[in-house]
């Protein structure tokens, strides 16, 4: 039976194998060299979690891991992997579509502007102080990701999948979210100013100190998350909040129709100046907002 160190032995070579060093590999995980160390010595394991996930990034099985498998790791994947025949070729083949897969990554001051299709290929990477302005991301997968002082301005993210993400001191200042959805991912100082968030949904996650003047708001649903420092105006069509925690929020020269609230304690949300149809004026009621600042639509 394989002892903890054995399983650290197996793990630095399989580290080794792709040309990865224990910082590097440290990073893909966001953990600490430090604590890759304690596993490549024996003295502590990962989770069932982790396990799979530093399988998938040394090219192993699972199984790499236990004591009746004799496989070695596989060579590490490239960032680009599709080829061109090179000029003048008589292969007669057309050439292949360049397919660039760039999950797994650390990014840091690189410049991605005016990239198109990537599609599910940006998963589990580090990304700081990177450029994507003016970029066709559509549907985006993002995954494991921490995004951290990137700008997206102008792009189109539309149909994007952002799951369990840290994203921090971003630019989404005037890009297109129309129809994406950010889960479990946590959303803090980034700048939603003319951003359209039309069917846009956020959930079980945090919105944080994130500006949005003159962003649009049509059919954008927020569940279960935490709102924190926000200052919502314009027109809020269609929209819901549902068994949302609030937090320094304030809705100011907003109008709100046909805008659902359910489960949440709207107790500490001011609403300055603003608006409602009938039915929204039902639903801030009934969750006790303060009315004061909220006329009815004739």
């Amino acid at each position: 039976m394989l002892t903890t160190k054995m399983i650290g032995q197996k793990m630095a070579e399989a580290r080794k194998k792709v040309n990865m060093s224990q910082t590097q590999l440290a990073q893909q995980l966001f953990i600490s060299a430090q604590a890759v160390g304690k596993w490549e010595r024996g003295e502590s394991m990962p989770d069932i979690t982790t396990f799979n996930r530093l399988a998938e990034l040394l090219g192993v099985d699972l199984n790499y891991f236990s004591d009746n498998f004799p496989s070695t790791a596989a060579e590490k994947a490239t960032p680009v992997v599709s080829e061109r025949p090179a000029a003048g070729s008589s292969s007669g083949k057309q050439d292949k579509k360049l397919s660039r897969n760039m999950s797994r990554g650390n990014w840091v001051d690189a410049d991605f502007s005016g990239l198109k299709d990537l599609h599910e290929n940006f998963s589990s990477s580090n990304m700081q102080k990177c450029l994507f302005i003016g970029s066709d991301l559509s549907g985006l997968l993002l995954k494991g990701n921490n995004v951290d002082s990137c700008d997206f301005s102008r792009s189109d993210l539309s149909q994007s999948h952002i799951q369990s993400s840290n994203l921090a001191n971003n630019s989404f200042k005037d890009c297109l979210l129309k129809e994406t959805e950010f889960s479990s991912s946590h959303l803090m100082n980034c700048n939603f100013s003319g951003t359209d968030l039309s069917g846009t949904t956020f959930k079980s996650g945090g919105f944080q100190s994130n500006p949005v003047t003159e962003a649009i708001w049509h059919r954008t649903a927020f569940m279960r998350m935490y709102l924190a420092d926000i200052i919502f105006t314009g027109t809020l069509e269609d929209c819901s909040f549902e068994g949302c925690d609030f937090k320094k929020v304030t809705f100011e020269n907003a109008t709100l129709m046909n805008t659902f609230f359910k489960d949440n304690d709207l107790k500490r949300v001011r609403f300055v100046n603003c608006q409602a149809d009938n039915i929204t004026y039902a639903f801030l009621k009934s969750g006790k907002a303060d009315m004061s600042g909220i006329t009815l639509l004739l």
